[in-house]
């Protein structure tokens, strides 16, 4: 019988199409299987990166947590004071608040021996009004009001805090709103990194290594007292700081007086009147040809006086105090060393107890004519 080529030619192809199926259905069953073992590969690669990050992020947050809380265990020093005061520890009846100068010029031992009322330093390195402020605040929601608060007035009491100074000295106890929502005012991106990102406070903008501090009190370790109720004593003698800025600084300096810095003495003045807080005004030694370099010096004493008479508050310049040209009382212009506070704490004292002694008087009068 015969076949026709149309015919034969399509049983041809047929043939070839089924010949070459089986090859093509193997090529790409080998295609998905390669496909799948890529993609399993991929991922178990993607698995492995994450983790790692996960493991690198689980071990900052650990150690963030770590230099915390052993920040908060120390018992001396600077971080040892924080934490009595965050704990409610201090509750004393005078309170010392101000800058560096009210750090390192008030000896609370000195106060309380010769007052009788238990006192505390809260003094604060390289502070404005605005945060000596804050941290009063703190102290009064974690302990009792004090009797009286003596707050020290520098030159630059009415400047506004352009920056914190040393932030690390906060960063463990920015959980209290108190303390965190005025930094956060002075500088609002800076502040919600220290508390929210875990060793961006400890390892950005610490200056001292604090770290190294938290993961020592973490095991239990304090660093050697250097302050005593507070209070911190500069050992050192006169140096030539002083020199450097007069030299620096010969047609004088202007210290800046900024609305917001005015703002911050009034608050803290409401604060006292309103919890019932005898608040007395303090302008501790300075050394005496400081004093002449200030352009503005005048002007800032008067507001000074102004204040006081208008709060009706008691203002105590200690200017012109006896040793203010002697720099064997000063390791600087601004600061007396160990001894100059001494003399400074007793001659406050004094004047502090004769000062309560007329009250007292003054007011047991006043219960005897009714």
């Amino acid at each position: 019988m015969q076949i026709d080529e149309p015919s034969a030619s399509r049983e041809k192809g047929l043939v070839s199409e089924v010949a070459t199926l089986p090859l093509d259905l193997g090529e790409r069953a080998e295609g998905t299987a390669a496909g799948g073992e890529g993609a399993r590969v991929q991922g178990a690669a993607l698995a492995r990166i994450a983790c790692f990050f996960g493991m690198i992020a689980a071990l900052v947050f650990g150690l963030d947590s770590l230099i915390t809380y052993g920040l908060r265990q120390i018992k001396t020093s600077q971080f040892g004071v924080s934490n009595r005061v965050m704990r409610g520890a201090v509750n004393a009846e005078i309170v010392i608040t101000g800058s560096s100068r009210a750090l390192s010029h008030y000896d609370p031992r000195i106060l309380q021996s010769r007052t009788g009322y238990s006192a505390f330093n809260l003094g604060r390195n390289g502070s404005q009004t605005d945060v000596q402020v804050a941290v009063l605040k703190a102290y009064l929601e974690h302990n009792r009001k004090p009797k009286i608060i003596i707050h020290n007035l520098d030159s630059f009491s009415f400047e506004a805090t352009r920056q914190v100074y040393n932030p690390v000295q906060y960063v463990p106890y920015l959980y209290d709103e108190e303390l965190y929502q005025p930094l956060r005012r002075i500088d609002h991106q800076k502040t919600w990194k220290w508390r929210n990102l875990p060793l961006y406070g400890y390892l950005v903008d610490d200056m001292g290594f604090s770290w190294m501090l938290g993961i020592g009190g973490a095991l239990g370790w304090s660093p050697a007292e250097d302050y005593y109720m507070g209070f911190n004593p500069r050992s050192k003698g006169w140096t030539d700081e002083f020199t450097r800025f007069k030299a620096m600084n010969s047609g004088g300096v202007t210290w800046p007086v900024d609305a917001e810095g005015q703002e911050s003495i009034d608050e803290l003045i409401r604060i006292c009147r309103q919890q019932g807080i005898e608040l007395i005004l303090v302008y501790s030694p300075e050394y005496a040809e400081m004093q002449k370099l200030v352009k503005n010096r005048a002007k800032i004493f008067t507001m000074f006086h102004e204040l006081a008479e208008h709060n009706h508050l008691q203002f105590w310049d200690y200017s012109g105090w006896k040793h203010s040209d002697d720099t064997g009382y000063f390791t600087n212009s601004q600061h007396l060393n160990a001894a100059g506070a001494k003399v400074f704490s007793g001659d406050l004292s004094e004047q502090l107890r004769q000062y309560l002694d007329r009250k007292a008087g003054t007011d047991m009068d006043l219960l005897s004519s009714k």
